[in-house]
C-alpha cells in the first residue's frame, strides 16, 4: 500500500469549526447536507443518523430482520423447547420405505413446520432455529476476531507510519494474495477431530479476514494524523496511546460500525461454505450451511430440504447487506445521491 491509497467515502470528522458539516477524507469542509456533527467534537451525531435512516425503507426492513434472527439465535433451544421439537431427535415415524419424508412438501405438518430431513427424520425446523445459533456465534465471533486486528493493524500503521507501516502494508498484501476458500479448507482438514470445531472456525475466519478493513482504516488515521486537532493534542504532549484511543479511534467509529454490518454476513456466508464442503461444523451439530450440503444430495427428490436453510442463508445475507448500505448512506447521504 502506498502513500497516496485512496479512502472510500466513509465520513471522517477532522478539525471542524461550528456549523460545517462532515465531507469524505481530504476534502475540504462544505455546507452539502451531509452526517450531522456535532459542533464542538466534529463526530458524527446519532440522532442525525438514526432520521436518515428510519426513512431508508430497505435498510429498516434489513434491520428488522437483523434484531430478529439475533433474537432467534439466542432464544434458539427455548423456542425448540417450546414446541416441543429436538434437532438431535430421529423420528422415523415422518419416512416413508425409501427414508424420504412422508407426505407433501417434504414433511411439513402441524408437528414438524417445514418438515423432516430425509433418512432421519429430524425436524427441521429445530435444525434451522439452532442452525441459526451456530452460524451467528461464528459469523459474530470471527467478525470481532477479524475488526479487532484491522483497528490494531489499520490504525497503528496510519498512525506511526515507517517501518510499520511497512510491515502491516506487506502482510496486509501477503494475506490477501491467498486463496482463502482453499487455504481455509486446507487448515480446516488438518485440525484434529477432538478440536472444537465453532472455535476452530472463528479462528480460521477470523485471522484471515481483517486485511480489507485494515487498509481502509490504514488510510483514514494517514488522513486523521495530519489533522490540526491530532497536531495540537501531539503538540501539548499528548501520549500516542492517548491520542489513538481518545482521539483517533472517536472519529472511526463510523466507518468500523459500517465495516461490521458489512463483514457478519461474509463471515456467515463463509462458515456456510466450510460446512458445505464438509470440513465446517462436524454433525449432528445443526448448521445452515450443513443442511445445505446435505439437502443438495436430495434435491430432484426431496427440494423443500433445501429451501428452509437455504432460504435462511439468503435473507439473512440480504438483511444484513441492507441495513450497512443504509447505514453507509444515513453517515453520509451524498453516496446515496451518487448511485
Amino acid at each position: 500500500m502506498s502513500e497516496t491509497d485512496a479512502a472510500p467515502d466513509v465520513p471522517v470528522a477532522g478539525d471542524l469549526l461550528p456549523g460545517d458539516r462532515l465531507s469524505p477524507i481530504g476534502d475540504e469542509t462544505t455546507s452539502a447536507p451531509v452526517a450531522a456533527i456535532d459542533p464542538d467534537s466534529g463526530r458524527v451525531v446519532p440522532g442525525g443518523v438514526w432520521s436518515r435512516l428510519r426513512h431508508n425503507g430497505s435498510a429498516m426492513f434489513g434491520a428488522v430482520v437483523v434484531v430478529l434472527t439475533t433474537l432467534v439465535a439466542i432464544l434458539a433451544t427455548p423456542i425448540t423447547r417450546a414446541m416441543d421439537l429436538d434437532p438431535y431427535s430421529y423420528d422415523l415415524s415422518a419416512l416413508n420405505a425409501s427414508g424420504l419424508p412422508s407426505g407433501a412438501m417434504g414433511g411439513i405438518s402441524a408437528v414438524h413446520p417445514f418438515g423432516v430431513e430425509p433418512q432421519t427424520g429430524r425436524d427441521l425446523f429445530a435444525i434451522v432455529v439452532e442452525g441459526t445459533r451456530t452460524s451467528f456465534l461464528i459469523g459474530m465471533g470471527a467478525t470481532i476476531l477479524s475488526m479487532t486486528i484491522a483497528i490494531i493493524v489499520g490504525v497503528t500503521a496510519g498512525y506511526f507510519g515507517g517501518w510499520w507501516d511497512g510491515l502491516a502494508s506487506r502482510g496486509t498484501d501477503v494475506i490477501l494474495g491467498f486463496p482463502q476458500l482453499v487455504f481455509m479448507i486446507a487448515i480446516s482438514a488438518v485440525i484434529p477431530a477432538t478440536a472444537p470445531r465453532a472455535t476452530v472456525m472463528v479462528l480460521i475466519i477470523g485471522l484471515l479476514g481483517w486485511p480489507s478493513t485494515a487498509r481502509v482504516l490504514r488510510s483514514q488515521a494517514m488522513s486523521l494524523r495530519s489533522r490540526t486537532f491530532i497536531r495540537a493534542s501531539q503538540a501539548m504532549g499528548a501520549g500516542h496511546l492517548h491520542i489513538l484511543v481518545r482521539q483517533m479511534l472517536p472519529n472511526l467509529v463510523a466507518t468500523i460500525i459500517v465495516f461490521i454490518t458489512i463483514s457478519i454476513p461474509g463471515k456467515i456466508g463463509a462458515e456456510a461454505a466450510l460446512s458445505f464442503l464438509g470440513v465446517g461444523v462436524t454433525p449432528p451439530t445443526p448448521s445452515w450451511g450443513r443442511s445445505i450440503g446435505s439437502a443438495v444430495t436430495w434435491v430432484s427428490t426431496d427440494p423443500w430440504y433445501l429451501l428452509f436453510p437455504g432460504g435462511a442463508l439468503f435473507l439473512v445475507t440480504l438483511a444484513f447487506n441492507l441495513f450497512g448500505d443504509g447505514l453507509r448512506d444515513a453517515i453520509d447521504p451524498r453516496l446515496g445521491e451518487s448511485r
